[in-house]
Parts: C-alpha cells; structure tokens; sequence
C-alpha cells in the first residue's frame, strides 16, 4: 500500500505527516509493507529540505526528517498511491486539478482519519511561530492512528477501500 502526503510546497505540513506516519508504522506496523512520501501542489521549494522549524519540532518528538526533500506533485503520482491525502481544501482542489479523473476518489483531507479533532485542514504554520508547528505535529500524530487503523482494515479484506483503489 501507498501513501502520500501533499501541502503545497513540501516544506512544513506534508513532511511532518510523513515523517509522523513513518515513526507511527516503525513502531506498531513494522510488519506492513507501506510506501511513504510526501510532495507539494507548488514547485517553490523543490529540493531543498523541510523548514528548520518543522525540523525542530519534529525532532522534539523523535522524528528525523532531515534526509527528506521537497517535490512537486505530478499527474504520474496518483497512478501509483493509494492514498493522496492533502492537508487542506485548497490544496485538495488544487490536486484534484492535477489528478486524472478515474483517480480523483484518491484524494482525500488527511484529517478525515481524526473526526474527533473537529477539523478538516492542517493550518500551515509556515508564516507563525512555534505553536503553530506544534499544532501540526499533534494534527498529524491523531490523522496517522486513524489513517493506520483504516490501513490494517483493508489489508485484512484484499487491499484499499474501494474509492481508494488504483485503477
């Protein structure tokens, strides 16, 4: 199975979700066999690594994201991942723009796996301080429990949900 986890230029949220969902599967899911990655909706800051800030914080938490780098989100993308989970509305429009049509049920709001939270959007912190990059580490920690609870459910019945299925 495949994940991928989009904001819009790879720097903050969408690292910080995969980095959270990598340690989360590390530690309870070592035996799933799960493709992790992450990418943005824009080209701002292709190559270069997650923001100091987001790597501070995560860092605070036991997460490494130190060796990933920013790409851009491409057509060829939602071909190969199950899921394509995005962090808020506008940038699941703007993927949704970018997806071919037998693929759009993909593209879900990350924090459809935490109905308990409230929420629909991870708030990008980019222009804030430190509560803000906080905030989206304890967003993602809650979105990765139900995104791995709703994993092991379809593995245990022959693969993705049925709106999550690569055609």
């Amino acid at each position: 199975m495949k994940i991928l986890f989009v904001c819009m230029g790879n720097i903050c949220r969408s690292p910080t979700a995969e980095g959270a969902f990598r340690r989360l599967v590390a530690a309870e899911a070592a035996d799933l066999a799960l493709e992790i990655d992450s990418a943005g909706t824009h080209d701002y800051h292709v190559g270069e690594p997650p923001d100091p800030r987001s790597v501070a914080a995560a860092q605070r938490r036991g997460i490494d994201l130190t060796p990933l780098r920013a790409r851009r989100l491409v057509e060829a993308d939602f071909e190969r991942f199950d899921y394509v989970l995005l962090m808020d509305e506008q940038n699941r429009r703007d993927a949704l723009g970018i997806a071919p049509g037998q693929y759009r049920a993909q593209v879900r709001l990350f924090l459809e796996f935490a109905p308990e939270l409230g929420r629909r959007e991870v708030p990008d912190p980019y222009y804030g301080g430190e509560p803000g990059f906080e905030l989206v580490l304890d967003l993602v920690d809650s979105a990765a429990r139900g995104l791995l609870a709703e994993i092991r459910a379809a593995l245990q019945n022959g693969g993705p949900p049925e709106a999550t299925r690569r055609r």
